[in-house]
């Protein structure tokens, strides 16, 4: 015959913790900024479709085209018109020969042309810089009073592949100028400058970059007011969406700031949801 084992309960422990002394203070803060957000919804559809219409009514062959592709990348809301700028810049590629040679000895646009192209995966050539090198092989020393320029070609340098020499020489010759002429100066182009030699556009991650360069494009004189304004209101929509979904999931704050940082507010949802969650060891 079989002994038969008795089964005796484990009691069960219980914590018996105490209630938060802050109560549903932050949840309740929480709720109050989304539903003051969502009053402004309006006006940022309305300042979406003006920024939408300043872009498309901007001719693809002028200077300030790339200018403002960049800045809306930059601002972090590209994301709403990514039909619009890949449009742009297929015939920016398809004429870059054309506009370089266009553009002579402009070393910002050129380098700038160079970098959004790159940047969405066109596959622009870097033969392009060999004309700003003297025929010894070394960029031309000249070109370092070009600060916007030098500034612009160490970021199109970043986006350089295995065995591009030119890129390779123009990244360090740009790296050790700059570094040495920060404190000579003005505010907004030497913090441009120290923060492109931190992190580069290339290594920078969509909307922590965007936060850093909403409150530098605002020091700027001529920064676009409307684009400011945008750029702004959407941040904040993105980040009082994340943090109230992410309390509705019970989801640690590490879990947040990684996935606000790595992934554009309205897209990709499922995959901000399993990001997030795995992040959060759920």
């Amino acid at each position: 015959m079989e002994d038969v084992v008795e089964k005796v309960p484990v009691p069960r422990r219980f914590a018996n913790y105490h209630p938060s002394v802050w109560g549903d203070h932050f949840l309740a803060y929480a709720s109050q900024h989304k539903e003051k957000f969502f009053e402004g919804e309006g006006e940022l559809q309305r300042l979406r479709e003006e920024v939408r219409k300043m872009l498309t009514e901007t001719p693809d062959e002028f200077p300030g085209k790339l200018d403002m592709i960049d800045t809306i990348q930059r601002l972090g809301v590209s994301y709403h018109f990514e039909s619009e700028i890949e449009a742009s810049l297929q015939k920016i590629f398809d004429a870059y020969h054309e506009l370089n040679h266009k553009d002579g000895n402009d070393l910002y646009t050129i380098a700038l042309r160079f970098r959004l192209l790159r940047q969405k995966g066109f596959h622009a050539s870097c033969d392009v810089f060999n004309k700003f090198k003297t025929p010894k092989g070394d960029f031309k020393e000249s070109l370092a009073s070009d600060m916007r320029g030098m500034l612009s070609l160490y970021e199109a340098a970043n986006f350089g592949l295995h065995g591009e020499k030119v890129l390779d020489e123009a990244l360090k010759f740009t790296s050790d100028n700059l570094e040495s002429l920060v404190p000579y100066l003005s505010n907004f182009l030497a913090a441009q400058v120290v923060q492109a030699l931190k992190l580069p556009i290339q290594k920078t991650l969509t909307r922590l970059g965007a936060r850093q360069y909403i409150s530098l494009y605002q020091q700027h004189e001529s920064h676009d007011k409307l684009l400011l304004k945008f750029a702004k209101l959407d941040f904040n929509k993105g980040c009082c969406c994340s943090m109230f979904s992410s309390q509705r999931r019970g989801v640690e704050s590490k879990a947040y700031g990684k996935e606000s940082g790595t992934l554009q507010p309205d897209m990709y949802g499922s995959r901000r949801v399993i990001f997030t969650k795995v992040s959060g060891d759920l």
